[in-house]
């Protein structure tokens, strides 16, 4: 990318959503999941849990663009939980930060930053009071210079 290429940051349209099912996808990939550890029909799944999630979790996702060609995306959207949520809103009404992702060609150069920073804004606009998020091993420098901490999650993997 030359130094005088621009990029510009945008909401994303609904006509983008299977674009950004793509990134999702890819984000797997370059994450050494193998393609056949992905169902086949991914981009389905995907396009159905954008749209209900558009519906019922606030979903947004924002874009960013060189030269007209999408070349990194992230989604966002209401944390819809793991368990009962017996808490109130003003207590715990998380947000959740989800499939960044950047072309290669495009990596360290502040757009994964600069997105997931629109994506907390956003979080922030429908009053969100904490933003979760899990990031690649790739990624994971990128968060704490925006914030995040390290967590309490624990994982055990059984298989």
């Amino acid at each position: 990318m030359s130094a005088k290429t621009t990029i510009n940051f945008r909401e994303a349209t609904l006509q983008e959503d299977s674009l950004i099912a793509e990134h999702f996808y890819q984000m797997w990939l370059d994450n050494n999941v193998s393609s056949e550890s992905i169902q086949p029909d991914w981009l389905d799944i995907n396009l159905q849990f954008i749209t209900k999630a558009r519906q019922d979790l606030c979903y947004k996702a924002f874009i960013a663009e060189v030269d007209g060609k999408l070349v990194a995306s992230v989604g966002c959207q209401l944390f819809a939980g793991l368990y009962p949520n017996i808490l109130t809103e003003n207590y715990r009404k998380y947000g959740y930060v989800w499939g960044v992702y950047v072309y290669p060609n495009y990596r360290r150069q502040g757009i994964a930053k600069q997105l997931t920073n629109m994506a907390i804004a956003y979080l922030k606009s429908i009053n969100c009071t904490r933003v979760i998020l899990h990031a690649s091993p790739q990624g994971k420098p990128v968060y704490p210079q925006l914030g995040f901490c390290d967590s309490n999650e624990m994982r055990l993997d059984i298989c």
